[in-house]
């Protein structure tokens, strides 16, 4: 779901070419739903290959890759593990939601009513382990590595971001800043419709904690009160007034309390931002583009056009020398044009 803090962040843009030789740790989980949502025929069903499988997850990672590393972007792409117990309402919801927007699908497309058909599709989107699985055999045959996260996907971006490794976490959802992203970069869909985004969008965690006259504990108060995917929050507390009562500097349990948040529960649900489980990542590694492999998965399993393949794949090719040491990871990197120019 996402926590909406829209209305106490202040993004910035950032050009694409700010983001050129850049490491992005990047939500994978949250990525792919939006490829699951957004890439769907007129009347609402998935992509799919001759044999009926479902290929919109493909097309989406591939494509949104192969233009980032165009644009010089480097993704190193993380995926979910097991999520905390205190999540199963959250995901008990959206499975409730997903059967009901399934009936609204059916019933809009039974009345010919197809713009309503594929907005109620959209919702009932689900991703199995066997598409993630080949989500990462492609990636590999890219060169892009992955990180399997033990178990919040953000969190371990997050985590990553912070210890240098990469330069930024890329989510399109909050959460990222509650387990301490420094860097949120939000936007990176922006550069596949066309080219006529000026760029993607970055919260500086810093500079919003700054702004906004909080620390980090306070800000994942704001979390606990406006309501996460780990808890229900404070009734009647939205991000502006869960930003007056904290900016108060009552203390993390006389703030839940003022509330009417139970202080141990709220500590519960802080400790899974404060120490969401990780693994640790000492750099990362790019390998070559085996196209042979990429073209017998696209190509030739699933039909994907075969021009269209080798021309992502060129630009793939001219991604930037992956960073060398946590310190280069957070500055710029060198761009070469082939993959020769530099150590893969």
């Amino acid at each position: 779901m996402g926590l909406p803090l829209r209305d106490l962040v202040e993004a910035q843009e950032l050009p694409w070419e700010s983001l050129a030789g850049r490491t992005l740790a990047v939500d994978g989980f949250n990525a792919i739903y939006q490829f699951l949502a957004t890439m769907r025929q007129r009347d609402g069903q998935l992509f799919t290959d001759a044999q009926g499988r479902v290929t919109s997850h493909l097309m989406g990672v591939f494509y949104r890759t192969t233009s980032l590393m165009g644009e010089g972007v480097l993704p190193v792409w993380v995926f979910d593990g097991r999520s905390p117990e205190r999540k199963a309402g959250t995901i008990r919801q959206r499975i409730a939601a997903k059967e009901r927007a399934e009936g609204e699908y059916q019933q809009a497309l039974a009345a010919g009513d197809l713009e309503t058909a594929r907005r109620k599709a959209a919702q009932t989107s689900h991703l199995t382990r066997p598409m993630v699985d080949e989500i990462v055999q492609m990636l590999s045959a890219l060169g892009v590595p992955t990180v399997q996260a033990p178990g919040e996907g953000e969190a371990q971006a997050a985590y990553m971001a912070a210890q240098g490794v990469v330069w930024g976490s890329s989510s399109e959802d909050y959460d990222s800043l509650l387990f301490g992203a420094p860097r949120l970069i939000r936007g990176l869909a922006a550069r596949n419709r066309g080219g006529s985004s000026p760029g993607a969008q970055i919260v500086d965690r810093g500079e919003l904690l700054a702004r906004l006259g909080i620390d980090g504990e306070e800000l994942i108060l704001i979390g606990l009160l406006i309501g996460t995917d780990f808890n229900e929050g404070a009734k009647g507390y939205g991000p502006k007034r869960a930003l007056k009562l904290v900016q108060e500097h009552l203390g993390f349990a006389a703030t839940l309390a003022r509330a009417g948040i139970d202080p141990t529960e709220g500590e519960e649900v802080a400790r899974i931002f404060r120490e969401a489980p990780h693994v640790e990542v000492a750099s990362i590694s790019f390998g070559p583009v085996d196209e042979d492999a990429v073209r017998r998965l696209l190509v030739e399993g699933h039909g994907f056009n075969e021009g269209r393949v080798k021309n992502a794949i060129g630009r793939a090719r001219q991604r930037p020398r992956p960073a060398t040491s946590p310190a280069e990871a957070r500055g710029h990197q060198t761009l070469l044009e082939t993959f020769g120019g530099g150590p893969s």
